[in-house]
């Protein structure tokens, strides 16, 4: 397990040297995560060993949720005092992610069926 632990910490950390080095814009972690991908579409199949910490990362994924619970108990009034703004954000961002990604599957279901 402590060997799966390592090589994804050597895709993030190879994804925070690409991040400060080459590609300042994009998060290190999500370069980590677009590394973690094309190695294992290089490779076919998920490693035993990534397998196994991944398994064990997502049984207890709720915790992960905790801090940003505290955070919006402690920021409450906060939040109520810009209640209308944070809801119209969310409601533009939600309808604007479900169109972007209704015209990228109409696109790529078209280029799919094409003989």
């Amino acid at each position: 397990m402590i060997q799966g632990l390592v090589q994804l910490f050597i895709f993030q950390a190879l994804g925070e040297l690409l991040s400060k080095f080459a590609l300042s814009f994009i998060p290190g972690p999500v370069l980590g995560l677009v590394l973690l991908l094309i190695f294992l579409s290089l490779r076919g199949k998920v490693p035993e060993r990534i397998d196994l910490v991944g398994s064990s990362i997502l049984q207890h994924l709720g915790l992960l949720f905790i801090p940003a619970s505290v955070g919006v108990v402690l920021y409450l009034p906060l939040l109520q005092a810009n209640a209308w703004a944070i809801s119209a954000a969310l409601v533009v961002s939600v309808v604007a992610t479900v169109g972007v990604t209704a015209g990228l599957l109409k696109v790529l279901s078209k280029k799919d069926a094409a003989p």
